[in-house]
């Protein structure tokens, strides 16, 4: 059993104290943000009226929004402590109802907008105090011409309760209802294989071990395919629905427009990868001497090359080393570091109770918090790394923007937290000691590479395949499904890679498959974060400079804007081969450790 959360030093715990210090303060906030709601009221129906009317009821809007932010936030975070606690649970959940509250009772906001004529609009807009909204407000008027009419939205948002059931029959089906059977451990010990074990027999030196554990996964699923093909099918079919019913070209520009994205960063990327497909063939080919094996099979892809070695990174190590590592960012950057640990914004250690994971998470008004469940090991030290990115990123946009454009969005959120592991990677390699730590480094690295830039792409290239299939009025069965996801694989793997047979049912198996185009970010994410720290590691003129801006500016501006004037332009395949040129430096650096 793991330590009560009495037991955690309060130096390793986080400072929630900070946000409310007691019960009647969060309670006063409840009902202040009820009171706030009360007033909102008087003005649906007449954000038209007046410039008045709309900029007094975005600033009530504006201070609901960031206040019911914050109740949330704390109550889960406390929630997140300990789950057990049924007082936290009980908290959690009444901020829920809240926020639902919230969501209905402002829900008016945009629709008014969105009805306001555009001269009208254009005039109020010259107001200087609507100045401050002039960003929130494009960014609704762009949805203008996908809007429909009242009734017709309220039929669409009525339809999502039935349509969104595609997704918990797969999540049902995959993680409740089906079981895997039952293999020999290296131990020769009887173990069911479960989803959150698959990762650990994948990574066994037991060549054995891992075979059957990639057999018995992809059989089980083997015999649901024709359910998995209809639950995908659906979902993609969903998605091209409401594409084509609110007028975009496809169902690719409408999820990429909701981030102001062009389809040529997607289709650049899947190009780009494409046309370097050599790199990761050629690192397969290294890896399978490394593992001294005659042929590579898709059950070998995740074994490390160093065997027996493990780097153990207590947590008091890992503030000094990231210290350090962060010193390319310059003295502001590392005195928020020291921030981040001196004011506790971080929860370290595990506890009975709290929750698994880690996640950087906080309200405008709070600090950016970490929780961690840290295990004195490399992938810890380099959890920290990423998390504290995320949370200086917050930091930094919390401190240089308003509430309303305080939150950035999704396609830049990975920037800062993996550039931050490429920094640290970049300290780690630098100041190994062994051959055996220069390998397992490298190891984590290229595979770093391999998982988030061409594996995500690889998925990025079934989702538009998929997708361009269903807009062509083409069924998809699950032969097609696994014939589509088979020839990506022999693609992307190479001839000299034994490519399974049954690898051809993964994709039943990848819930991301039912985020509509959401898995291309974690490549893009990637590729920008090389491309910057590559700039920021040879001392090039203002990178550091630019890239602290761009931190800084949070959401008041476009995501590719926002890259652009960091230095790094997503539309532009340059951007991709610079990233790769990084994988293809460590494949060379690996080679030489042979």
């Amino acid at each position: 059993m793991g330590k009560k959360r009495s037991e955690i030093n309060k130096e390793y715990k986080w400072d929630l104290d900070s946000m409310y210090k007691d019960d009647e303060h969060l309670k006063k906030d409840f009902d202040k943000v009820r009171d706030m709601l009360k007033n909102l009221k008087q003005y649906k129906g007449k954000l038209k009226c007046s410039k008045e009317n709309l900029y007094n009821a975005l600033s009530v809007y504006e201070d609901i929004l960031r206040l019911s932010q914050h109740i949330y936030v704390y109550t889960h975070m406390k929630q997140h402590e300990d789950n057990t606690d049924t007082k936290n649970q009980a908290l959690a959940g009444k901020a829920e109802m809240l926020s639902t509250e919230v969501s209905t009772e402002t829900s008016f906001i945009v629709p008014e907008i969105i009805k306001i004529s555009d001269e009208i609009i254009n005039d109020y807009m010259k107001c200087d105090k609507l100045k401050k909204y002039d960003k929130f407000i494009e960014e609704i008027l762009r949805k203008k011409p996908y809007t429909l009419s009242e009734r017709e939205e309220e039929i669409l948002s009525s339809s999502l309760d039935v349509s969104n059931t595609i997704e918990t029959t797969f999540e049902m089906l995959s993680f409740a209802d089906m079981k895997f059977p039952e293999i020999e451990d290296e131990n020769r010990k009887k173990v069911q294989i479960t989803h959150a074990n698959y990762s650990t027999f994948m990574q066994s030196k037991n060549r054995d071990v891992r075979k059957k554990a990639f057999e018995s996964m992809y059989e089980t699923y083997k015999k649901y395919k024709n359910t998995f093909a209809s639950t995908l099918s659906g979902a993609i079919k969903r998605e091209v629905f409401y594409s084509k019913i609110r007028g975009y070209k496809s169902a690719l520009e409408a999820s990429l427009f909701q981030d102001n994205i062009t389809t040529l960063v997607y289709e650049n990327l899947i190009d780009a990868v494409n046309e370097n497909l050599n790199l990761l063939h050629e690192y397969l080919r290294l890896k399978k001497e490394f593992l001294n094996l005659d042929n590579l099979h898709m059950y070998d892809l995740y074994v490390p090359l160093v065997e027996n070695f493990d780097m153990k990174i207590t947590y008091e190590q890992a503030k000094q080393i990231l210290l350090e590592a962060f010193k390319p960012l310059g003295d502001e950057y590392i005195s928020l570091v020291k921030k981040c640990f001196d004011e506790r914004w971080i929860d370290v250690y595990e506890n009975e109770g709290k929750k698994s994971g880690a996640y950087s998470w906080g309200s405008y008004d709070s600090y950016p918090f970490i929780l961690m469940n840290y295990k004195d090991d490399l992938s810890s030290l380099f959890t920290v790394a990423h998390e504290i990115g995320h949370s200086i990123h917050s930091y930094y946009s919390k401190k240089n923007q308003p509430f309303i454009y305080s939150r950035y969005k999704i396609f830049v959120a990975e920037v800062a937290s993996t550039l931050n592991e490429q920094l640290l990677m970049d300290y780690m390699l630098k100041n190994a000691t062994t051959k055996e730590e220069k390998l397992y480094l490298l190891n984590y690295y290229l595979e770093q590479f391999r998982t988030t830039v061409y594996r995500q792409t690889m998925f990025a290239e079934f989702e538009k395949i998929t997708h361009e299939k269903i807009e062509n009025k083409q069924s998809l069965t699950s032969e097609q499904f696994c014939q589509i996801y088979y020839d990506l694989n022999l693609k992307y793997h190479g001839k000299d890679m034994i490519v399974d047979e049954n690898i051809q049912f993964e994709w039943a198996r990848v819930p991301h498959f039912y985020s509509n185009f959401y898995v291309y970010k974690y490549a893009t994410g990637f590729s920008a974060a090389s491309f910057l720290s590559f700039k920021i590691l040879n001392n090039e003129e203002k990178a550091v400079e630019k890239y602290i801006e761009f931190l800084k500016s949070g959401g008041s501006d476009y995501p590719l804007n926002q890259l652009k004037k960091a230095g790094v332009d997503m539309e532009d395949k340059n951007s991709i081969y610079t990233s790769l040129k990084v994988f293809a430096d460590l494949i060379e650096k690996l080679r030489k450790e042979k």
